[in-house]
């Protein structure tokens, strides 16, 4: 179909196999890099933050966080198996000095206590949840002050990536506005929305 992306080899939404292995390499630099250091001076991460990355893919993101959260804490969240083992060898000298853990999860049902993280982050998986259920539970997982960071590379704008994930089983893209939508009505008290016009990017903070 003229002017829609090609599907990527492995499910976007649970890399598996060689394809999968494959896919979350490429997401963890490139195109890829540049937007979650866009993304990240959104936010400010404390040298001693309690952070969760849900949908931590490859790991890169996670790295991210370890290196601003140098004296705190950062875990990892993600649907895909082959996603979390990946996640756990990226970031093995972290791992191995207690500094972060990788759990398998699903957004709608976070298995963490309530008040737990100063942080959230999510790039570019929002596309698969269930809002209304997974956007109550990042608030719950949260302690007050705390900030949920929402990036994804496309704004919504562009009808070629409505093409593109209607190709991808369990997608759907997402204007800020509908994401802003779903997080004030989730409990978010406050939420800060910016859009590179250029790259289509967008990243939407919820702050409690």
């Amino acid at each position: 179909m003229a002017g829609v992306p090609n599907v990527p080899a492995g499910h976007p939404e649970k890399p598996q196999g060689e394809d999968g292995r494959a896919l979350l390499e490429r997401m963890n630099g490139g195109k890829h890099e540049r937007l979650s250091e866009w993304a990240f001076d959104h936010i400010h991460v404390a040298e001693d933050a309690h952070a969760l990355e849900i949908g931590c893919g490859g790991g890169a993101n996670l790295s991210r966080l370890l290196a601003r959260a140098t004296d705190g804490h950062v875990t990892g969240l993600d649907y895909s198996p082959l996603s979390v083992a990946t996640s756990l060898e990226f970031n093995a000298d972290a791992v191995e000095a207690g500094r972060c853990e990788v759990f398998e999860g699903t957004a709608e049902s976070l298995p963490f206590a309530d008040g737990s993280f100063d942080v959230v982050t999510a790039f570019e998986t929002v596309y698969y949840w269930d809002l209304e259920r997974a956007f109550p539970e990042v608030l719950r997982v949260l302690k007050p002050g705390g900030a949920f960071l929402i990036c994804n590379e496309d704004d919504g704008s562009q009808p070629g990536m409505h093409e593109f994930a209607a190709q991808v089983e369990g997608m759907r893209m997402y204007t800020p506005e509908e994401i802003k939508c779903a997080l004030l009505v989730a409990g978010f008290p406050r939420v800060d929305t910016d859009v590179d016009e250029d790259e289509h990017w967008m990243v939407l903070v919820g702050r409690c």
